[in-house]
Order: C-alpha cells, then sequence, then structure tokens
C-alpha cells in the first residue's frame, strides 16, 4: 500500500489547484480572444447603404470609424422587413444606421448623431424656395420614401397627400413624371440628384428656405449586448475625433463639412487635402452639428487650424477640382428618369 505523508497530499492539492485556475485563465482568454463580434444590420438606402459594390456613403465611413476605434463589428445589409425582427429575436445585435424620427428607442443603446439627416421639400418649381413649415404643404401631394412615411413623425402630418415609394428611384420618378410637385428627400440625395441633372444639361432642382425635419443616422446597440456602453463610447471618441480632422470628408464624398471644433458655439469649416481643393466653395458645406458659421469660424485642414480661407487653402494640394463630379447616383439607372425630366 502506498502511503501519502500529510506534507505529500498539501503540496499535491495545490498543484493541482494551480493547475486548475491555469487552464480556467486559459480557456477564459481563449473566449475572449475569439469572441464573436457585434453584428450590427440595416436596409439599403442609395448612396448611403449598399452591399453590391453601389456607393454607400455610411459603409465606408463606418469601416474606417471602426477601424480607427478597434471595435470588431460586422455590418449586414438586408430588407427593411427583416431588420426589426433580426434585433428583437437577437440575430442581430442592433442597427447602423438607425434613423429616429419618434419611434421608442428604449431598448437601445444610441451613439451619438454620426452624420446628420436634414430632410427638405425639393420640386422642379421655385416657388418650394418659400416653404419653411410642413403646414405649408397643405392639400398638396409630396412623394415621400416609406423609411420616413412609415415613423409617427410622419404618420401625424394628415394635411399633405403623401404619395408613399419603396425606393428612392421611386420617389424621384414621381417628380420626373410630374405626378407629385413636390418630394421629402434627404439634402444629399436631392444634391446628387441635381448632380445627375447638371451633368446632363437639366434643370435642377430647388429647395425649400429650410429643411422641414432633421434627425441623422445613428448606432443603436441592443441593451441585451454585455458591452453596449463601452462599444458606443468608443464610437462616439473615434467618430468625433475623425469629424475633427476631416478624415470623413472622402468616405461622404464632401470637400467641406462644418462643426463647432473648438466649443465656441461657431460652427468651423473642415477640409481635407485628400478631397478638399482650392476651387471648392463653402456654399456647398454639410453641417455636422446643426450650428451657424459665422466671420469668426476657423478653418481646419487635416486637423490643423487656420484663421483664414486663404490660410487654409494655401494648406491643400494646388490643383483645381473638376466642376461638377460625377453623381452617385447610377447614370445608367437613372437614364429613364432623365428622359422623363
Amino acid at each position: 500500500m502506498v502511503r501519502f505523508s500529510a506534507f505529500s497530499l498539501s503540496f499535491f492539492t495545490r498543484r493541482l489547484s494551480l493547475l486548475s485556475i491555469s487552464l480556467a485563465l486559459y480557456c477564459l482568454s481563449s473566449v475572449q480572444l475569439h469572441a464573436a463580434p457585434t453584428t450590427l444590420g440595416a436596409a439599403t438606402f442609395e448612396t448611403y447603404i449598399s452591399d453590391d459594390g453601389e456607393p454607400a456613403r455610411i459603409n465606408t465611413l463606418l469601416e474606417k470609424v471602426f477601424k480607427k476605434a478597434e471595435l470588431d463589428i460586422q455590418l449586414q445589409v438586408m430588407r427593411q422587413a427583416f431588420l426589426g425582427s433580426s434585433v428583437l429575436t437577437g440575430k442581430l445585435d442592433g442597427e447602423f444606421a438607425y434613423i429616429n424620427l419618434g419611434e421608442d428607442d428604449s431598448n437601445y443603446v444610441l451613439s451619438d448623431i454620426y452624420l446628420p439627416i436634414y430632410l427638405y421639400a425639393v420640386s422642379k418649381d421655385a416657388d418650394v424656395e418659400a416653404v419653411k413649415l410642413f403646414p405649408h404643404l397643405k392639400g398638396n401631394r409630396a412623394a415621400i420614401e416609406n423609411r420616413f412615411a412609415n415613423t409617427p413623425s410622419f404618420r401625424l402630418l394628415k394635411d399633405i397627400k403623401w404619395s408613399r415609394n419603396p425606393t428612392t428611384f421611386d420617389a424621384f420618378r414621381q417628380l420626373a413624371d410630374d405626378r407629385a410637385p413636390y418630394l421629402i428627400t434627404t439634402q444629399l440625395l436631392a444634391q446628387e440628384l441635381n448632380i445627375l441633372l447638371a451633368n446632363d444639361n437639366e434643370e435642377t432642382l430647388h429647395f425649400s428656405a429650410k429643411p422641414l425635419a432633421k434627425t441623422g443616422f445613428q448606432l443603436a446597440i441592443s441593451k441585451n449586448v454585455a458591452n453596449a456602453e463601452s462599444l458606443v463610447a468608443r464610437f462616439n471618441k473615434a467618430m468625433s475625433t475623425m469629424q475633427d480632422n476631416g478624415e470623413l470628408n472622402q468616405p461622404l464624398a464632401l470637400a467641406w463639412l462644418t462643426k463647432d471644433v473648438n466649443g465656441d458655439g461657431v460652427a468651423d469649416f473642415i477640409g481635407h487635402s485628400s478631397t478638399t481643393t482650392i476651387t471648392d466653395v463653402l456654399d456647398t458645406a454639410y453641417s455636422l452639428d446643426g450650428k451657424p458659421t459665422s466671420e469668426s469660424s476657423m478653418f481646419y485642414v487635416d486637423g490643423e487650424q487656420f484663421a483664414s480661407l486663404e490660410e487654409a487653402r494655401a494648406a491643400l494640394p494646388a490643383i483645381k477640382s473638376i466642376s461638377p463630379r460625377a453623381s452617385l447616383l447610377d447614370k445608367t439607372t437613372y437614364q429613364l428618369l432623365l428622359r422623363r425630366w
């Protein structure tokens, strides 16, 4: 019979405990190293979101920000009808292009708005330039996409004859065919159509005096995701930094952006040497925070501050832009619409 002393048993027990702890730590680290990525979804949205190689500002922008923030997030593009149920059933961890127009967001941890949406009324007729509020469209027919029409904010607007459309193309075709004299759409989409029209020597759209509604794209991560709060905080920090130094101008295909970078309450102009040229004008700048510019606005190029436009342009490559650039809307797809314009 083999006998063990008390010392031997104690030593053996300690070794076994250490081995168990080591194995547990190894398993834990392996799980952390191979943890599944956070998966966020969105529905297709022309020029913003795509999964088939079409221009997609949001996809390109977020891929850059996730890399900067060292976030392991995968994007899935799907039909709108499946998006909400996929989040509810846990197939998705949330949405990467969430737009809130009165919906209940209590089940989400929301990021800051990373790209504002300004909804304008646009028309072939210049009379739209007098429109400042939705009531000014009372009794008129206005085309709109379902993604906006099917929200609490727009369902309350009952005095307008809404012509609902499943896609951006369908909504634009309402104008082309003169079936609706007005269209409610995003500022960026209307600008892309104007580029397409101008390049085809067609009359461009007129805009309402100001946006009739403001919202924006956000990350919306389910509160069931354990690290949702920290993930959103890291995203917000990286996004703000990249906005300020101009790294988002290129994926957004915008020469100038505006934002209150220095915290003085006035928006500043943001450019980047990869996108902005010395001939790009300031009146096409896109606001990231809704704040107005003024004579005291600063200019930032590649994150460096300048006191005047002349100084900022001196820091840009000495090349002139080809004006106008090609539209992000596919000309082949819109050829029929252009012929009807």
